[in-house]
């Protein structure tokens, strides 16, 4: 039996969990949930990591307490977010948010040094603000004094490998989100950063995911109540983690990362940078062993928690659950928005939809039901739609999507994900990050062979629920005026703040 500890960092919280595999079956439980609270202070938006490192370490005490014996651990994380330490290892500063604002005002200066295209033909990554070139652009562009100090520049999920083992390195999947990475060599972009007078320096030697780091620090072990541990650089992009944990019924499979975001995507042997793929907008991100995921990010379900933690501040305490059901007895596709609208990238996302319902003529939803059937109805149109987008840009002629993540336990979001795209869901695993995380760390150690043998542990240790289309007039209208109010989407200038 092998026993493994996943800390996968989200957006919206932190799980540490427990996976054990008996050579056949792997089996997870998660240990401890922490919330992830962005702060600004003097008005930039930031990630409190430390608060972060502090749960998972609560975390590893909890799964040294009820698990015993551990073999490894692994963190994942989401992407394009990174830490500076300094010589001495020090982080100097809490990482910045990727939404916050300033990545947005770098943008232009980055493309008259280097332009989309070339951008796109050296890194094959989605032109987003978000990205980590835009940051590091704005950091030039304003002579910020913390890159004069910086020695390191570290993802999330390899600051926290290196508070757990001492090691600096940058895992490839998270790497390749950076557009800073060039996607064919696999090595970074030195001469680019160079024109954007980024310090190469900055950045770490690359590992392939499944690296091992080293054992775990004796002074974090000893405050975890864990001993001989291994530090496992898995898969550590998050969407990397879980597209490695799903078990393909065919090599036509389109998949769907489905919760903060919606990553929309298939998996391919190498990177496809082409006039299709830079018309569409498409992202080339790296995957364990070899593979390339090309997708399209999607505004996802940050959409309705924001309008959830609106509600709470109103005084209306609801849960996730109890506004899905709510949602069930709402009038059908009454109300359509484009999930990835720039208006709704900002605060207010309750009063933000009425105003884009309003503008596009759509009926607004006057009700908290209403948004929030508006609100999933238009996530299964605009996966359908970007399903259409990658089919398009590929030649991939999908035949089933699977829907792994948060949004796989959404009973709503699937069924109707199905019934926009003609195409029958597999949902499931529902913790696939988790579990990709473990996988990974499993291939790392030597219990599991090779990719295709964690998909299938994954397929024979997780249930799954599939969800057929329902065939009719009122969802083909819908897709229509759908396409309608978003008819300008994929192109370069429409791009997720």
């Amino acid at each position: 039996m092998a026993t493994m500890v996943a800390a996968d960092l989200g957006a919206q919280s932190g799980r540490v969990a427990v996976g054990r595999f008996d050579g056949s079956r792997l089996e997870v439980e998660t240990v401890h949930r922490f919330a992830n609270v962005p702060v600004r202070v003097s008005g930039v938006l930031r990630w409190d990591v430390l608060s972060l490192f502090d749960g998972m370490l609560h975390g590893l005490r909890v799964a040294a307490r009820d698990a015993g014996r551990v073999e490894s651990v692994g963190v994942d994380s989401w992407a394009v977010d990174f830490g500076l330490l300094d010589r001495r290892g020090h982080l100097l500063q809490n990482p910045v948010h990727y939404r916050d604002t300033r990545r947005a005002a770098a943008v232009d200066r980055v493309l008259a040094e280097v332009s989309a295209r070339e951008l796109y033909e050296r890194t094959g990554i989605q032109l987003m603000p978000i990205n980590t070139v835009f940051e590091l652009a704005a950091m030039v562009a304003e002579s910020d004094p913390v890159l004069d100090v910086a020695d390191r520049l570290l993802m999330i999920p390899d600051l926290f490998h290196f508070w757990l083992s001492g090691t600096t390195v940058s895992e490839y999947t998270n790497a390749t989100t950076t557009q800073c990475l060039d996607a064919r060599s696999r090595a970074w972009a030195g001469d680019l950063l160079e024109r954007l007078g980024v310090p190469g320096e900055l950045l770490p030697d690359v590992v392939e995911p499944g690296t091992k780091l080293g054992p775990m620090l004796p002074d974090v072990a000893g405050e975890a109540g864990l001993a001989n541990i291994m530090i496992v650089a898995g898969a550590t992009h998050d969407t990397a983690s879980a597209v490695a944990a799903i078990p393909f019924t065919s090599p036509q499979s389109v998949f769907i990362s489905a919760g903060t975001w919606s990553l929309v995507g298939v998996e391919v042997p190498v990177p496809r940078i082409d006039d299709a793929t830079y018309a569409a907008n498409l992202t080339n991100e790296g995957g364990v062993a070899g593979t390339m995921r090309v997708l399209r990010n999607v505004t996802g379900l940050w959409l309705l928690h924001e309008c959830r933690r609106a509600w709470e501040r109103e005084g209306a305490a609801v849960s996730f659950e109890q506004l899905v059901a709510e949602a069930a007895d709402e009038p059908p596709l009454r109300s359509l928005f484009d999930p990835d609208d720039q208006s709704l990238a900002g605060p207010g996302v309750t009063r933000r939809i009425a105003e884009l319902c309003a503008a596009t003529g759509e009926p607004v939803p006057e009700t908290r039901a209403a948004v929030v059937r508006a609100t999933l109805e238009s996530l299964a149109l605009k996966h359908a739609q970007t399903i259409d987008l990658v089919r398009d840009a590929t030649g991939v002629s999908p035949s089933v999507v699977h829907v792994v993540g948060g949004g796989a336990r959404n009973e709503s979001l699937c069924r109707w994900t199905a019934s926009a795209s003609l195409l029958p869901v597999v949902a499931g695993p529902v913790e696939a990050t988790e579990i990709g995380n473990l996988l990974v760390q499993g291939i790392a150690l030597g219990e599991i062979g090779s990719l295709e043998e964690a998909r299938q542990i994954a397929h024979d240790s997780f249930p799954f629920e599939t969800y057929d289309p329902e065939v009719n007039a009122l969802w083909q209208e819908a897709r229509a005026r759908f396409d309608a109010l978003t008819s300008a989407d994929g192109q370069l200038t429409e791009v997720e703040a």
